[in-house]
Order: structure tokens, then C-alpha cells, then sequence
């Protein structure tokens, strides 16, 4: 192990497709998703082999459609040891939903992973980290719909997501029947910083990551959140057109070299599940 063996950091991936993720959403439709070709499974299953000779466990927050269309996939995360939980059922962002429609759909959601898994799901997040202080109702649905967890809070500043003013370290929210736990960042010049993987992973040099989260866990003496979609490691996958800059520079830059520095990540920390990693909290 390199930068940190004391401090086992969170190892989370979002389970979904490519055709799926928000900066794709303005040139392919919800209802053509059923007529592109997946490749999520194999994806996932690359990931669950690199997990596996690194010996981490980890948190698959995983799209319902996605269970539902691949249920094998699910019971194979499940069955390697790893936890099983919730992205929502179709990647709709959370603040584009009232709170019965939001309800519904982390309860379907909920249902169609325990009933494939056969496990009990204790954590949500937010498609792109969609919860911030304009729904903070979300929480209380959450806690109604039986989640222990949420990890859906991102405290930054970002065109698309983020809630700046909100602890950088796990909450309970406003009811005190759930807890957030935010996404990592490092404190830098009175500034938050991103510090938990997805298109910054990709973006920044490996070495700044490294330092950042080293960094948090020598310092501040506590965990980190890591978190990865499969689609980040498929460098081969479908280029789709119509894109603005912006979005084709998000989603395409430095796949290639994605895989390469997860292999690398995952033996410079310790890493396990979130349910184990805040254990500590969730037991509170």
C-alpha cells in the first residue's frame, strides 16, 4: 500500500451507460435508450476483476434500468462482496422531481435492487449529484422510503451541480433521520476543492490527485470518497455527436488513461464499502 494504510478511504462506483450520463443529455433522448446497445456489463465486469486482484470491496450505486436489464451483473457485484446501492431508476436529477415523484422512484428503485440483489439497500446518491439546498426535502423522502445513507451532496462550486456551503465532513440533515455524506474535497485558500474522482480524475494529473487525498487522510485524519463510472474505463466507446464543447471535452478526455490510473489508485490507499468505511456514523 503507498500513501495511506491507516485510513481506509471509500471505493464507489455509479452504475450506469454511457448514453445515459448528463452531458450527454441534450442529443440523446430517455426514450432511445432501449435501442443502443449496452455496455455496461462488461464494463462493470472489468472493474470487478480490478477490484478483485487489488482485494477492495466497494459501493455500486446502481441505476434501477440498469438491474433490471442486467440482472446477472447485479448478483455478481453482490456476490463478490461488495454493497449494493442506489442511484435512482433512471438518472433523472433529483431536483427536477417533486417529492412524491421522487418517492416513487427511489422506492422502485430500492425494490428492483433488493428483490435481485437479495439484499437490503441502505444507500442512495443523487444522479449527478443532484440534492442541494433547493430540495433539501429529499432527505426526509429518503428516510421514508427506508435509507440509512445518502452520498449525494457536493461541496463545490459547478455549472451543473454542488452546494458549497455544506460540511465537507458526513451530517445528519435538518430531521436527523439520515445521513450525508458528502462527496470529498480538499480546503485549499479558503476554497473547496475537488477531490473525488469522476472527470476531475481524468482531467488533473495523477500525482495532484494522489497528494489530494493523501493529504486528507494524513491531515485531516479521516476517509475519503472515490467515485467511478464504468463508461470512464471504455475508451472504445461510440462517440456521439452533437455535442457542445463543453460536453464532448467532459466526457471524452483522457479515457484512454482511466484505467490505468484506477489500477494505480487502488494500490496507493485502502479502500472498502461505504456501509463499512462510516460505519462509525451509520451506527450512531
Amino acid at each position: 500500500m503507498g500513501e495511506s494504510t491507516a485510513i481506509a478511504n471509500a471505493m464507489t462506483v455509479d452504475v450506469e451507460d454511457y448514453f445515459q450520463v448528463q452531458a450527454l443529455s441534450s442529443v440523446i433522448a430517455r426514450a432511445d435508450w432501449d435501442g443502443i446497445a449496452c455496455r455496461v456489463e462488461d464494463n462493470v465486469a472489468r472493474l470487478l476483476d480490478r477490484f478483485a486482484a487489488a482485494g477492495v470491496r466497494g459501493t455500486f450505486f446502481t441505476l434501477g434500468w440498469i438491474a433490471e436489464r442486467h440482472p446477472a451483473m447485479v448478483r455478481r457485484i453482490v456476490a463478490a462482496g461488495h454493497e449494493l446501492a442506489s442511484h435512482g431508476y433512471d438518472h433523472i436529477r433529483v431536483d427536477r422531481l417533486d417529492p412524491a415523484s421522487f418517492a416513487a422512484d427511489i422506492a422502485r428503485t430500492k425494490t428492483i435492487l433488493e428483490q435481485i440483489g437479495g439484499v437490503a439497500v441502505a444507500g442512495y446518491r443523487a444522479p449527478t449529484f443532484s440534492i442541494n439546498q433547493r430540495n433539501p426535502w429529499a432527505f426526509s423522502v429518503l428516510a421514508e422510503q427506508g435509507y440509512r445513507y445518502s452520498s449525494s451532496v457536493y461541496p463545490i462550486h459547478h455549472d451543473l451541480y454542488g452546494m458549497p456551503e455544506a460540511p465537507r465532513t458526513p451530517f445528519r440533515t435538518a430531521d436527523g433521520a439520515l445521513w450525508e455524506i458528502p462527496m470529498t474535497t480538499i480546503r485549499l485558500l479558503g476554497r473547496n476543492l475537488p477531490c473525488a474522482g469522476g472527470g476531475y480524475f481524468r482531467l488533473l494529473p495523477y500525482r495532484l490527485f494522489r497528494q489530494g487525498l493523501a493529504r486528507l487522510n494524513r491531515q485531516e485524519r479521516r476517509a475519503g470518497i472515490f467515485y467511478i463510472h464504468p463508461w470512464e474505463i471504455d475508451a472504445a466507446q461510440p462517440r456521439v455527436a452533437g455535442l457542445s464543447r463543453r460536453a464532448r471535452f467532459r466526457h471524452y478526455v483522457n479515457l484512454a488513461q482511466t484505467a490505468g490510473r484506477l489500477e494505480r489508485l487502488l494500490r496507493d490507499f485502502a479502500w472498502d464499502r461505504m456501509d463499512r468505511v462510516f460505519a462509525a456514523q451509520l451506527a450512531a
